[in-house]
């Protein structure tokens, strides 16, 4: 059983600036199909339900240690225009909720893309709060990263 310290929520709020124009980050990070070629944590991207407001979606990991492909539906509400989008679970697996805030700001000659994670583990779940706080935190770096790398390097393509 998991002691009290862990009765608050989980948090995370990460950020990255890419150097990339404002429309190209929007689009590459918003196409839910490319994700497998973009992030390097997920297998595949089936797209359930698609309406003009919102995107319901199952992302499939690659298998762990272990050999298990977890695998999760979500919906994701993008906001083309404030350039913002709210996702969460509908599919919770081990989480009470995740909820995951996605913000594209213009910072110089890029954009700062902004990744806020509010959750909250099932009390069986294999990790608490605070552990799944820093897993997310070290992976979204990993992911971040990778994605800086890809959209700059598709940004240099057509500069």
């Amino acid at each position: 059983m998991r002691g009290d310290e862990d009765d608050m929520a989980g948090h995370t709020d990460n950020s990255i600036v890419i150097d990339a124009p404002m429309d190209l980050v929007w689009d590459m990070t918003n196409d839910l199909k490319s994700w497998p070629r973009l992030f390097s944590e997920y297998a595949a991207v089936e797209v359930l339900e698609e309406t003009e407001k919102e995107i319901t979606f199952r992302l499939t990991m690659h298998p762990d240690e272990d050999g298990n492909a977890w695998s999760w539906v979500s919906k994701r509400l993008p906001d083309p225009a404030g350039r913002t989008v709210n996702a969460h679970r509908v599919e919770t697996g081990p989480f009470e909720y995740m909820n995951i805030y996605w913000e594209y700001v213009p910072e110089g000659d890029g954009v700062k893309m902004r990744w806020v994670q509010d959750f909250h583990m099932k009390e069986a779940a294999p990790v608490t709060d605070a552990g799944m706080t820093e897993h997310l935190n070290r992976n979204t770096a990993v992911q971040m990263k990778l994605i800086k790398e890809k959209v700059e390097a598709a940004a240099a393509v057509r500069r």
